[in-house]
């Protein structure tokens, strides 16, 4: 059965900081990446791993690398997949028994937090109140001031994941997806059905990690998740 392994980077400096970061390149708390070998232990060391996905927002690359770390001879090689056509794609033959490719999207970065990013998260609740806070954060329709909603990451990633992940899948291959909490917030809604009103119960920590098993028809077959990485 095709596995897919959902992984939420490691935990930035701006989220020790409780700053919205949004699309903002920020690097990985240095408190926090010893998770990278734990994180490898349980995808890339475990499991032979056909194809990486990413966004292409730094902390999450950045998690892939220190994963690469520990214990595996291979390595990772980074495909911009929206910097090139999609004819393309079929050229990189050259790939060794090495390297493990890592397909780059923006489709798969964090939401767009318009006017909050960079805004501290407690100083934001006083200012705006933290039931609205917390519907811009979490609810499924409602955006932040000139930011997106998480169904607005909804219509970029899941055409994203329905295109290029979901045949790696029906071929066999496991695949490992490294994004941001709402990217893959919006992917746990597809696979799962998860109602509009429901999905503002769905958090993922940092470094959290859910892995499904499919069968030859993408029907999920089992969910596993693991929170353990976190620390």
């Amino acid at each position: 059965m095709p596995k897919l392994f959902l992984l939420r980077h490691i935990k930035s400096q701006w989220n020790e900081e409780s700053r919205f970061s949004g699309w903002m390149d920020v690097p990985l708390d240095e408190n926090e990446i010893n998770d990278a070998k734990s994180l490898a232990d349980k995808t890339v060391n475990k499991f032979k791993i056909g194809k990486i996905y990413c966004s292409s927002l730094f902390r999450n690359q950045d998690t892939i690398t220190r994963m690469f770390e520990f214990g595996n001879k291979k390595y990772p090689i980074f495909l911009h997949l929206d910097k090139s056509k999609e004819k393309r794609r079929g050229h990189f033959i050259d790939i060794s028994d090495n390297d493990v490719p890592v397909y780059i999207s923006n489709n798969l970065n964090e939401r767009y937090y318009g006017k909050l990013q960079g805004m501290d998260k407690e100083e934001t609740i006083k200012k705006y109140g933290e039931e609205k806070v917390h519907l811009w954060r979490r609810s499924y329709a409602i955006a932040p001031p000139g930011g997106e909603s998480l169904k607005d990451v909804f219509k970029r990633a899941i055409p994203f994941y329905k295109k290029y992940i979901e045949k790696d899948l029906k071929k066999g291959s496991n695949v490992l997806i490294v994004a941001s909490h709402n990217a893959l917030r919006a992917i746990v809604k597809y696979i799962e059905k998860i109602a509009d009103d429901k999905i503002i119960d769905l958090e993922i920590p940092y470094a959290g990690l859910i892995k499904y098993d499919f069968d030859e028809k993408l029907k999920l077959q089992n969910k596993k998740v693991d929170w353990d990485s976190t620390g």
